[in-house]
């Protein structure tokens, strides 16, 4: 299984990260789409080929063809949306949210999954990203959809953990290289 091999590469001054990998994935409460969905446009987001090259092949294992498309399209927006509204609400002057983004962003409105499945990968890729206005109005959909603060918070912490392992494991790269 990717995710043992993944787990065993993390080093044992990061075992609190290996422990994890294991909970937020191993143990995850959320249904396999939703969870494979979020682990996939996680992985991409993280952008660490280590993290990628482990857990995609699991991930398209676990998804339907049309969901492993939908995941890697949330990544891929969320990297242009989650770079221009952080910008925006950055940015010392309001005008800014007055002038129109003019940037495509269809497949949010077709995504072609569930609405909430879409809206919680792009969730969890805004907390990579950092983006305050797209984590809030992810968060606000989904909640109005009726998706619990447990549920969305998992998505969070799959977030945390995968970004946690791809920058210990690419740091761990960089250092065997220059020993």
């Amino acid at each position: 299984m990717a995710l043992d091999d993944l787990k065993s590469a993390v080093p044992d001054y990061a075992k609190d990260l290996k422990l994890n990998l294991g909970s937020v994935i191993g143990n995850s409460e959320l249904p396999q789409q939703q969870l494979w969905g979020t682990v996939l446009a996680c992985a991409i987001a993280t952008r660490s080929p280590r993290v990628l090259k482990e857990l995609e092949p699991e991930a398209k294992a676990n998804l339907k063809p049309e969901a492993y498309t939908a995941a890697k399209s949330a990544a891929a927006i969320m990297a242009m949306n989650n770079v221009y509204y952080r910008t925006r609400h950055l940015l010392s002057d309001p005008e800014y949210g007055n002038l129109r983004a003019g940037l495509r962003m269809n497949v949010i409105g077709n995504p072609g999954v569930e609405k909430v499945d879409f809206e919680l990968w792009s969730l969890a890729v805004s907390a990579i990203n950092g983006c305050g206005m797209c984590l809030d109005s992810h968060e606000q959909v989904l909640r109005k959809a009726g998706v619990d603060r447990e549920t969305i918070q998992e998505a969070f912490k799959i977030a945390s953990v995968l970004q946690a392992v791809g920058a210990t494991l690419d740091a761990e790269g960089v250092l065997a290289d220059n020993g």
